[in-house]
């Protein structure tokens, strides 16, 4: 998986995150959902982007992996 599609799940996460917290403050409905989905997103692109940086060879190259 390249750098860029972590950052994207990076982006989708926090996308996610955002609009939970927006529901959560309107009071709609799948608020809790929204804010689940979204923090995983995020924690799985964390890990993959930790994983990521542990196994590459060179650091220079790194965000064009």
């Amino acid at each position: 998986m390249k750098v860029k599609h972590i950052l994207a799940l990076f982006v989708l996460g926090f996308t996610l995150t955002i609009a939970g917290s927006l529901f959560k403050v309107m009071h709609w409905q799948f608020a809790p959902e929204l804010l689940i989905f979204g923090m995983g997103v995020s924690v799985i692109a964390g890990f993959l982007l930790i994983w990521k940086l542990l196994t590459i060879k060179d650091f220079k190259g790194f965000l064009n992996s």
